[in-house]
């Protein structure tokens, strides 16, 4: 039987939702336009707002919500929010991440704590506060995006690597824990994509890394939203403590 993604009904959390040209943005309207009322979760609120406002213009509903996520307190604070506007949290996305960059053996104790606070803790302290809900109402999607860095290493990328390996096998734990209860967790392993983070990678890094790529091009923020509005849909009811790699093939070779 063919089932369409019909997200009707459903509340979906999208962190680090706020950039223009980001992954967080694409997703968050792409959940919308499946039929999910999304809150939109970041430090710059500002920048949620402008999403949020943008999907209620699509006639779902919306919130902003504003987080350091490196804080557990406040992570809790915003799911108490989400639920008090939009009721329990069905989807979780686990976006929102800092890229730092230190060579291992200079890299300082507190830059270190910082990139870990955001992209591992974070997302622990958001599937914690989601998940005994999603037991109770046999049903949930966790979906952890994640780096190549995670799965190769990354040079001057000591700490960043080492959270985006560790929200995989968080995403996989999830995933063993909620699989009796209608629980599925995955975790969608980025390669080089068009966001305004790439913007920033120096020219001829940028035609290195599009040229190490089979396709010979980038991913762009789209991909990722179709790919993460399936898994938070019945149509990938089946599959959990999955890594997608969507790289256009970059990690086909080695280095």
């Amino acid at each position: 039987m063919f089932v369409e993604l019909n997200l009707e009904k459903k509340v979906a959390v999208v962190t680090g939702a706020a950039r223009r040209r980001g992954n967080g943005r694409a997703i968050a309207l792409t959940l919308a336009g499946e039929g999910a009322d999304v809150a939109c979760a970041d430090i710059d609120i500002e920048g949620a707002e402008s999403i949020a406002k943008e999907i209620r213009s699509m006639g779902r509903k919306s919130t902003a919500v504003k987080a350091d996520q490196s804080d557990s307190e406040q992570v809790k604070a915003a799911v108490a929010k989400i639920r008090q506007e939009l009721g329990p949290i069905d989807i979780l996305v686990n976006n929102a991440a800092v890229n730092s960059v230190g060579l291992l053996s200079k890299e300082q104790q507190p830059p270190w704590e910082k990139a870990i606070g955001i992209d591992l803790s974070g997302p622990f302290y958001w599937v914690r506060e989601v998940f005994d809900s999603m037991v109770e109402r046999k049903w949930g999607r966790i979906i952890n995006i994640s780096s190549l860095a995670g799965e190769l290493g990354g040079f001057g990328q000591c700490s960043y690597s080492a959270s985006k390996a560790g929200i995989v096998s968080l995403a996989k734990t999830a995933a063993l824990e909620g699989a009796r209860a209608g629980i599925t967790a995955n975790a969608v392993t980025l390669g080089n994509i068009a966001t305004d983070l790439f913007d920033g990678i120096r020219p001829d890094m940028q035609e290195r890394l599009i040229k190490r790529t089979p396709m010979r091009k980038l991913g762009e923020p789209q991909d990722v939203a179709n790919i993460v509005a399936f898994l938070a849909s019945d149509r990938a009811k089946f599959i959990t403590g999955a890594n997608i790699i969507l790289d256009g093939g970059f990690s086909l070779f080695v280095y």
